[in-house]
């Protein structure tokens, strides 16, 4: 009979697949960890924090925080051999609802992650242009009559010292201050433009009325297709050039993931690599720019106010909210990256090369962004601080901005979204693979049927992708991008720390280590444990509450300058999406005592948190996985099945 059961074992691991090699699993994993975040995400936080201030926190958070869940979820996935679906139901029953609530982030975070994707890939293709069409303020209907750039102005100004560029072409300033209810001045600015006067002062154009860049009009009114009356009640219709660009991202996805671990393995060694390569030469470009040393020095030069903002909670828990998503812990997916790998791969070595890595990729992209944006600044005249755009601005906004002042502005456009595109693209394998792995993982005679699974995905993550492709899209985005990865990831990551700590035991724990044959140091097991044990917890406790104290409403940019804030409702409607992961956690909780009492097991409070008669290392549950040397105390004889950790004997 276990023969039998260990047959039919081996046939389910061949068909749920591993890793060719060592190097497919680390090379994913980079992928995973570094991604778009760490270019537009972390350098804006720096300059938000006060620049070397804040690269403390994030080292710190990094130690405290992002490393140990790291750790641990390399350790889970790799011992148990299976998703977070399949895991969490057997280290502790009453806490299924866990692997669900992950697979839930992981999925909203899929639909819309794509939809950067495929705005980079327009972008991509929009570069090829002879004249990039976001260089200068068009005169077409989708350009604002606020658009302005300098050297359109200064030819108006070289033409005529009264005009100046506004509402697409050279207009008189005593035109624009009427327009804007203010007449001409009679006096001129340092630069010699007239200005406009409003009745008690004398105010230079810049302050007539917002500016708006051409990059900036043409990623809202162009790329996104904002209108004028664009809102949650009136989103317009689909932009089939988005449509298209979607397609393509889950196309590209699609053909990546068909055959599992074996085929998006392969793609890593470039997704993951091309990235460092765009990132040398942005930067040995990017020191060359005029003005590149002011925004080198803004991020990195430590002054005695930047280092009392140390004192304010607001930093520290930017920077742990930053290195726990920038790792990505709790999503689900590097529980499933690590399932596939061979039971005694040496995770330890691999969670802390990754994380350092990851770290370091963001203070390196930091240097090439600031002296990009040291060198915007230095061209507009402005002060660095007041250059930088954050969030998708950042990405969309500031840098094709900056690669129309560069020579051969063409070659550097692909590079930067082409740089984008497969930084994107590795956070998105893991994410698809964690939701198709779960599916498989529920129905393992799905596992068959690999490449159908995928495309069945790839497709419904296309079609609910189709509303963030109407004019009003961006709202959606979002919405999304506010709420998805928010309170719930939060949420069952301080779950599963207890779990596996308390519920389960670390003695457990740390003997599961041992028996895939790691071999801890001691100081680092203290290191791990008190980690794990404290002060972890009460970490991502303080963020979780901080991120609630500090809770702002959901915003998106809108036709104008302004932001558009969104109705109750939706707000509502964000909120039932960042609580949907603890809502099934506890859902998970009174279904498994129900189905436990129904089916005659024990539903007192010990029995539904301690390992069900199922759970066992990779060994036993896919006894494909051979180590050598090892001794696996989980076992199958004749028609008793006996775990150490559980209560439950099955007959």
């Amino acid at each position: 009979m276990g023969k039998d059961k260990a047959e039919k074992g081996e046939v389910e691991e061949v068909e749920r697949g591993s890793w060719d090699n060592q190097c497919d699993f680390f090379l994913s994993c980079l992928g995973y960890a570094v991604g778009l975040g760490n270019v537009w995400r972390f350098p804006y936080l720096c300059y938000e924090h006060g620049g070397v201030t804040f690269l403390i926190a994030y080292i710190v958070m990094l130690l405290i925080s992002g490393l140990p869940l790291f750790f641990l979820e390399l350790v889970l996935g790799q011992y148990a051999g299976k998703g977070p679906l399949k895991l969490f139901g057997r280290i502790a029953p009453a806490f299924k609802g866990l692997g669900y609530g992950m697979l839930m982030i992981s999925f909203l975070v899929v639909i819309y992650y794509n939809m950067i994707i495929a705005w980079t890939i327009y972008y991509t293709f929009a570069g090829f242009a002879s004249e990039l069409p976001w260089t200068y303020c068009g005169n077409t209907s989708l350009t604002s009559r606020d658009c302005f750039q300098r050297d359109q102005e200064l030819a108006c100004f070289n033409s005529s010292s009264d005009d100046t560029f506004w509402d697409k072409k050279c207009t008189s300033v005593s035109e624009v201050c009427l327009n804007f209810n203010m007449t001409e001045a009679d006096e001129r600015d340092d630069t010699n433009r007239l200005m406009c006067y409003n009745g008690t002062d004398n105010i230079v154009l810049n302050r007539v009325y917002p500016r708006v860049s051409p990059s900036e009009d043409y990623y809202k009114r162009t790329m996104l297709g904002l209108e004028e009356d664009t809102s949650w009640e009136n989103m317009g219709g689909l932009k089939w050039e988005l449509v298209l660009c979607l397609a393509a991202a889950w196309t590209i996805v699609c053909l990546c993931l068909i055959k599992g671990v074996q085929s998006s393995g392969k793609v890593v060694y470039f997704t993951a690599l091309f990235p460092y390569l765009v990132l040398v030469i942005l930067l040995i470009r990017g020191v060359t720019l005029d003005g590149a040393y002011d925004g080198i020095i803004f991020y990195v030069y430590p002054t005695a106010e930047k280092m009392a903002n140390l004192q304010k909670i607001d930093v520290w828990a930017a920077a742990a909210t930053q290195i726990f998503y920038s790792l990505g812990p709790s999503f689900g997916g590097l529980i499933t990256l690590a399932s596939y790998n061979k039971f005694t791969n040496n995770c330890h070595r691999d969670a802390i090369l990754i994380a350092f890595a990851n770290c370091g990729t963001s203070i390196f992209a930091g240097f090439v962004i600031f002296s990009i944006i040291g060198f915007m600044a230095k061209q507009a005249a402005l002060p660095v601080e007041e250059v930088i755009k954050g969030g998708t601005g950042l990405a969309f906004i500031a840098y094709p901005e900056a690669v129309t002042q560069m020579p051969v502005p063409q070659l550097w456009s692909f590079l930067f979204f082409g740089m984008l595109i497969t930084l994107g693209l590795d956070s998105q394998f893991t994410m698809t693979e964690t939701v198709t792995t779960a599916i498989m993982d529920q129905y393992p005679n799905l596992r068959a049927h690999k490449g159908k699974v995928v495309i069945v995905a790839s497709i419904i993550g296309f079609i609910l992708g189709l509303t963030m492709c109407t004019r009003g899209g961006i709202f959606m985005f979002e919405l999304i991008n506010w709420y998805s990865a928010s309170w719930g990831l939060l949420i069952c990551a301080i779950t599963e720390i207890l779990i596996v700590m308390y519920a389960y035991g670390y003695k457990n724990f740390l003997e599961n280590m041992e028996e895939m044959g790691l071999k801890i140091p001691t100081i680092m097991k203290y290191y791990w444990l008190s980690m794990w044990m404290v002060i972890t917890p009460v970490v991502l406790f303080f963020v979780l509450i901080m991120t609630f104290i500090q809770y702002s409403p959901a915003w998106s940019p809108s036709y104008t300058q302004e932001k558009y804030y969104f109705p109750i409702g939706i707000q509502f409607l964000g909120w039932l999406m960042a609580l949907v992961a603890g809502a099934l956690i506890i859902m998970g909780v009174f279904w498994q005592y129900y189905n436990r009492k129904r089916n005659g097991k024990a539903t007192d409070f010990k029995s539904m948190i301690s390992p069900s008669e199922k759970w066992g290392s990779a060994l036993v549950t896919n006894p494909v996985k051979k180590p050598t040397g090892v001794d696996n105390q989980t076992y199958d004889k004749d028609e008793i099945r006996y775990n150490k950790y559980s209560m439950d004997t099955a007959y």
